[in-house]
């Protein structure tokens, strides 16, 4: 009898493993690679990112699978934990929620999409009413140098970013396309399309399209991440705005503007400050940019030539408290910056170039001195070529960022003027760009044969001896043709109409 009950308590013991083995096998089954359970962080049958809470945290490494998925809330990829998205995803921002994917210091955005299948941050409204500032935007912040120590990430967020690792990884943002983000948290608290704090060079960025964004397309609040190939699209705000300390290199960008759309606060294609105080606190924003277009609003509709009286609203006026405005420069350098743009191309702005020395800086000092510099750029058909003072499109003298002396010619006038390689045409058909145009079908922003922009780059200055893809040609396009265009594939220039 013994006998027999041991080989029945054997036999109910092997039952109970393989129960327990098969339970533990079926609940890897929800599981990815590093083993999160997906079910976390997806709701609704997996098809909702996020519970649509205030905020929740993503704890762990999750893979998400291509698909389309519709994100609420705020979502913080925490410290040692990651988001890895598959490419060919379509991510939807609920508006209700202000929907914002934001990665803290030390977690992880791993965003690779290719060529043929990007990864798509857009509107989860319908085709048609989509508007600037649907959702809130992607949020990158990292442990890198800014010079303001411990920072608070702008737009509502919890998130402080700042240290002392300028080789920090936030992971990855390739082949994405980010659309109508930018959602006010309060008056002048708008999300940028893409936000990177103290974001170090050990992060990948590059083929990133944003496209009506409610604030600026893309900014950088101190930090060493190195971009190449940005498309900001019909931005609210500025294109590409600097502060803090910001130190990494850029290559390869294109700015449009539409004529209907801009701040209250006056939007430009840079915007550069060392800090919001002017202050002369290191490190400086000393970022390098090199092959950028700058398309602006003028010329592009024929009820806007010859006025400063661009905006209309272009019927993409989001009516939630952003307040419409008008342009400004293709360049405003201020409080203390020292960015640097070589071999680039802007044309059609009020104004081509502001160095300001507004809130007691030494701007222009700076670019007398060579810490600041605008080399082998071209510009065509601006209002004038340069101002010294903010909201200021009628020229003049400044020094002080206040009063204009009118009898004087700008200093930035005068810099740009002077400086090494720059170019000024009258119009901005002397350039020969196919087709600049962006309110029409298909533009084309690379030269035509005989542009001026071809075989005129220059990477001599030593800021550009490395990181830098030594170039013949001025902008960000080699040609017109659809070989030169790093563009195609990836990038939609009617995200109003795509049905995804």
């Amino acid at each position: 009898m013994k006998t027999i009950l041991r080989k029945w308590q054997m036999l109910l013991w092997v039952l109970s493993a393989f129960m327990v083995v098969a339970c533990s096998n079926e609940k890897d089954d929800d599981k990815d690679e590093e083993g999160s359970n997906l079910s976390d962080i997806l709701f609704e049958n997996g098809t909702q990112l996020g519970s649509g809470a205030d905020e929740m945290e993503i704890n762990g490494n999750y893979k998400l699978p291509k698909g389309v998925y519709v994100m609420k809330g705020w979502l913080y990829i925490t410290n040692g934990s990651s988001l890895e998205i598959e490419p060919g995803t379509v991510i939807k921002g609920d508006k209700n929620t202000m929907a914002t994917l934001i990665a803290e210091p030390g977690g992880k955005l791993i965003a690779k999409g290719t060529k043929d299948e990007p990864i798509v941050f857009t509107s989860n409204q319908p085709a048609g009413s989509r508007r600037p500032g649907d959702w809130g935007g992607i949020v990158l912040c990292g442990k890198a140098v800014n010079n303001q120590g411990k920072m608070t990430i702008e737009g509502g967020l919890r998130t402080e970013h700042g240290g002392s690792d300028d080789t920090d990884n936030s992971g990855v943002l390739s082949y994405v396309r980010v659309e109508f983000a930018g959602y006010p948290y309060g008056v002048d608290q708008e999300i940028n399309g893409v936000t990177f704090g103290s974001v170090g060079s050990g992060t990948q960025v590059d083929h990133v399209q944003v496209s009506y964004s409610n604030d600026d397309s893309f900014e950088w609040f101190g930090g060493a991440v190195n971009c190449k190939y940005l498309v900001a699209y019909h931005g609210w705000d500025d294109d590409f705005d600097t502060d803090n300390g910001f130190s990494g290199k850029v290559q390869f960008c294109l700015g449009v503007r539409n004529p209907g759309i801009a701040d209250q606060s006056i939007s430009n294609g840079f915007e550069s400050d060392n800090n919001a105080n002017g202050t002369t606190q290191a490190p400086f924003t000393q970022a390098v940019f090199s092959n950028v277009t700058f398309v602006g609003p003028m010329e592009q509709d024929e009820a806007f030539q010859n006025t400063t009286d661009y905006i209309k609203g272009a019927g993409l006026n989001p009516n939630n408290g952003s307040r419409l405005g008008q342009f400004q420069a293709a360049m405003q350098i201020r409080r203390n910056s020292h960015l640097c743009c070589f071999n680039s191309v802007a044309l059609g702005f009020p104004v081509g170039l502001i160095v300001e020395n507004d809130k007691g800086s030494r701007t222009q000092d700076a670019a007398t001195q060579g810490d600041l510099k605008i080399n082998h750029v071209v510009f065509a058909g601006m209002g004038i070529w340069g101002s010294d003072k903010n909201k200021s499109l009628a020229g003049g003298l400044c020094t002080d960022g206040s009063n204009v002396d009118a009898s004087q010619t700008a200093f930035s006038e005068t810099y740009f003027k002077t400086a090494t390689g720059n170019v000024a045409y009258a119009r901005i058909g002397e350039l020969k760009l196919s087709q600049p145009n962006s309110l029409k079908n298909n533009p084309n922003y690379g030269p035509l044969s005989g542009s001026p922009l071809l075989n005129a780059a220059d990477f001599s200055d030593i800021l550009l001896s490395s990181g830098f893809d030594r170039v013949s040609y001025i902008g960000a396009f080699a040609s017109d043709a659809t070989a030169d265009n790093w563009m195609a594939g990836w990038t939609n220039f009617d995200p109003q109409n795509t049905v995804y």
